[in-house]
């Protein structure tokens, strides 16, 4: 029989934390990312482990008999919504944050959250410079950047496939073309390949024929994509359908089953980089189930990181002893907390302590971790 951990597991800091300063008022926590569009299959497993996690709180008497209130707010992953979104949730007095999910619109929100003193932490926001810059440090996330995952694909694309000719193609947007980038950095410094194209294609496109056209002209024997689940599926589908059998290895905005769905049989041997694989974590087995039981279905891209993300936070009031972003950031920094990946923190910067990727590909209809 599976076992609950219950508060500990969720938060072993809430039943010994001393002079709190909730004073029984309810604790708001904003939830903002993709619940509609193409997108929402990343948006909404996060919404829904933040829900199961407060649920689990509330059920436990809250942090300090205060229980923790869920604003919950739709930005589709569109950076033009994401701003205004960031603002109502100011205004309706959070002091923390749970998302952005999609690196274009976390991007977006964070000045406003920046100065409005909002602590934001995301699941999924990759883009190296939300961290490293310095221009946001009230922002924290709970997978590693692009940077990190580029490597990781580079490295597979040289070393195990073996490649010496890569397209390498992006969603032009925010995300997609900042690890296109990085992958072409690690390839021209490796010396061990050639890129012999590099481009970007247009979100929402009806066809990628052009672009299939130019990776067969160019003799490339491998694809790295930079982007989403809307366009990696068009374009491999294109390639497949051309006869273009060469790998395709993309990031872990492709690595979700939602990908497979839209890319039906043309998803088969594609590769992708994702988080860590977790299944066999105690706590990430105990959500995972919870969530099955409350949707009928296995959750989808991120769920892990976003209870990590949830279990980081809440742990961080709890140490912190109220909201404030200063003690809330300090706690996130120096303590410790039990996740799906493991006891982990948060370095300088606010990238995670703990967290890597793995590779996966799609095998039987399913994704399966190979590296």
């Amino acid at each position: 029989m599976l076992k609950t951990f219950k508060i500990v597991s969720i938060c072993a800091a809430v039943a010994f934390a001393t002079a709190l300063a909730f004073a029984g008022e309810p604790i708001k926590i904003g939830v903002a990312g993709a619940h509609s569009g193409d997108l929402a299959s990343y948006g909404l497993p996060t919404l829904k482990a933040a829900q199961l996690i407060v649920k689990d709180i509330n059920a436990n008497g809250g942090i300090n008999g205060s229980e923790i209130e869920l604003l919950i707010e739709d930005e589709a992953c569109k950076p033009e919504i994401a701003t205004s979104t960031a603002t109502k949730l100011v205004s309706s007095g959070v002091k923390v944050v749970i998302g952005h999910i999609c690196s274009g619109a976390t991007k977006a929100a964070l000045p406003i959250y920046r100065d409005a003193k909002v602590i934001a932490i995301s699941p999924s926001a990759t883009t190296p410079d939300l961290t490293q810059s310095g221009d946001y440090p009230n922002f924290y996330r709970t997978i590693g950047s692009d940077a990190v995952q580029a490597r990781y694909v580079v490295d597979f694309t040289l070393h195990t496939l073996k490649a010496k000719k890569i397209a390498v193609i992006h969603d032009k947007a925010d995300y997609g073309k900042g690890l296109a980038e990085y992958a072409l950095k690690f390839i021209k410094d490796s010396g061990e390949a050639k890129v012999v194209l590099f481009e970007g294609v247009t979100q929402g496109a009806p066809d990628y024929s052009a672009i299939v056209q130019k990776i067969k002209r160019f003799r490339a024997d491998a694809v790295i994509f930079g982007g989403y689940h809307p366009e990696a599926s068009k374009i491999v589908s294109r390639m497949r359908q051309k006869r273009l059998s060469i790998p395709f290895i993309s990031d872990d905005g492709v690595k979700d089953d939602t990908f497979i769905k839209v890319a039906g049989k043309y998803a088969e041997g594609v590769y992708a980089t994702g988080p860590a694989d977790v299944s066999q974590s105690p706590i990430g087995i105990e959500y995972r189930e919870k969530f099955k039981q409350s949707e009928g279905k296995e959750p989808g891209a991120f769920f892990d990181n976003a209870v990590t993300a949830t279990l980081a936070l809440t742990n961080a009031i709890a140490k912190a002893g109220s909201t404030d972003p200063k003690a809330v950031a300090t706690a996130l920094h120096n303590e410790e907390v039990d996740t799906p990946f493991g006891k982990i923190k948060f370095d300088d910067k606010g990238d995670p302590i703990g967290i890597g990727f793995s590779i996966y590909q799609v095998q039987e209809g399913k994704y399966v971790q190979v590296q």
